[in-house]
């Protein structure tokens, strides 16, 4: 069995993929998500596995310690910030960065979270706009997990987060992303473990997930793919 580390950015299209690979006489794949940052964190503790999916920068901080393989690391999808509501709430107008500040300060609750690539993004945004006191003093933020169940359960009126993410939430209905000039688009990327316990399946794993055939999953799980392309050093982590 392969085990992955991974961020829950890709989750929606890595269940059909891991399934697929498995059902084509590939091995079984076991996949813990979390966020890029507490990833790294495991990681920089000691934690091993097969494969690692993170942030592009991610992948290029670790390929840098020698803990990954920088030979097999590819970009698989881009993705961007978004909000959600709980379905049928009326949809806030984001479309411009003024609009976008004033559904802010208008919403009652806000979840964002505190390691993701996203939340990072979000809090960074907030004080930008000048606007961080106001927002937080109304803001659940989570340490890691998926905004949108927040949301959907009513704990919230909000949910920031990548919008692959929140598209593996039932009950929400998308706002759309955050207006383009405020975007950071993030990379996911994949690499093998240079301590991988299965390299060579591994190896034929990210073949899988950077193939022509993936991308119809990425795309549909809200991702851009962006087609296996070699890791370039560089890159702010988010």
């Amino acid at each position: 069995m392969l085990k992955v580390l991974s961020t829950h950015a890709v989750q929606g299209a890595l269940v059909e993929l891991a399934a697929r690979f498995a059902a084509a006489g590939g091995a079984a794949v076991a996949v813990d998500y979390a966020p890029t940052n507490g990833l790294l964190a495991r990681i920089g503790a000691g934690e091993v596995a097969d494969i690692a999916i993170l942030t592009r920068a991610g992948i290029d901080e670790l390929a840098g310690q020698g803990i990954l393989d920088g030979s097999t690391a590819v970009d698989l999808g881009r993705s961007l910030v978004g909000i959600a509501v709980r379905a049928g709430a009326p949809k806030p107008d984001i479309g411009t960065v003024e609009a976008l500040k004033d559904a802010l300060l208008a919403a009652k609750s806000i979840a964002y979270s505190r390691l993701g690539a996203s939340g990072v993004l979000f809090a960074q945004l907030i004080e930008r706009l000048g606007i961080a006191d106001a927002v937080n003093a109304r803001a659940t933020i989570i340490p890691s997990g998926l905004t949108g169940e927040l949301v959907a359960r009513g704990e919230a009126e909000l949910a920031v987060q990548q919008l692959s993410e929140l598209m593996l939430v039932p009950g929400l209905d998308l706002v759309g992303p955050l207006p383009a000039s405020l975007q950071t688009p993030g990379v996911f990327s994949a690499a093998v473990f240079t301590a991988a316990t299965r390299p060579d399946m591994a190896r034929q794993f990210l073949r899988a997930l950077s193939s022509a055939e993936a991308a119809a999953a990425f795309r549909a799980a809200g991702l851009e793919p962006v087609g296996g392309q070699t890791l370039r050093p560089g890159g702010g982590r988010g």
